[in-house]
């Protein structure tokens, strides 16, 4: 588990990148990315989500479209921090089992897994997104439909070889893993053992990239 190219490395190292170069992925590699990152869990198996390229001078209608969002003349620049900027769209399914937020939910779950894969692919990434994410002009730029949702873009290009790491500290996953509300016959030891996993776990104070 903690070997070289294993799961909790690639997640433990990541970091998002606000700077990157021009290096994108190709439409091949990009497909076989997006391949792995569907295996998400998924309800039913609606895939309820989509993917949207924007490439060379897609940006700068996303930046028409942003500025128009936002009452601005001309088109906003923020398209072009990176030559490749992935859509992520929560494509809703009629299910009467899987409800609204449980859908988006998937969708999300693709646009995390995918930015993995892109970052140990040797890609920068960070996922950005805006009050303008549900404007009618932005939603019309990425052709959406009806029962379709904007939740923001994907941000991809090379990593800086000499970038300057952002520091930030590790989660203590103490703070945000607890067990359920012992009941009246509950053991006493339970709590107890609960104190004594916390106690030997790993020193969480040291620092982690962004």
């Amino acid at each position: 588990m903690t070997g070289s190219g294993s799961a909790l490395e690639a997640v433990r190292s990541r970091r998002s990148w606000s700077k990157v170069t021009d290096a994108a992925p190709t439409r091949a590699e990009l497909l076989t990315l997006v391949s792995a990152a569907g295996r998400v869990a998924d309800h039913s198996s609606l895939r309820p989500w989509r993917l949207i390229e924007l490439r060379g001078a897609d940006r700068e209608r996303l930046g028409r479209a942003i500025n128009k969002a936002t009452g601005d003349k001309g088109s906003s620049s923020k398209p072009l921090r990176a030559p490749l900027l992935i859509a992520v769209v929560a494509s809703y399914r009629k299910s009467d089992k899987v409800p609204r937020w449980e859908q988006e939910a998937v969708a999300s779950g693709v646009a995390h897994m995918l930015s993995l894969l892109l970052d140990e692919a040797g890609y920068g990434v960070i996922w950005r997104t805006g009050h303008y994410t549900r404007s009618k002009a932005v939603a019309k730029a990425h052709g959406l439909k009806k029962n379709e949702e904007l939740l923001g873009w994907l941000y991809v290009g090379g990593k800086l070889p000499r970038a300057r790491l952002g520091r930030r500290k590790a989660v203590d996953a103490r703070k945000h893993l607890s067990r359920m509300p012992a009941g009246k016959k509950a053991k006493k030891g339970e709590n107890r053992d609960a104190s004594e996993a916390d106690a030997a776990a790993s020193d969480t104070s040291t620092q982690a990239p962004l």
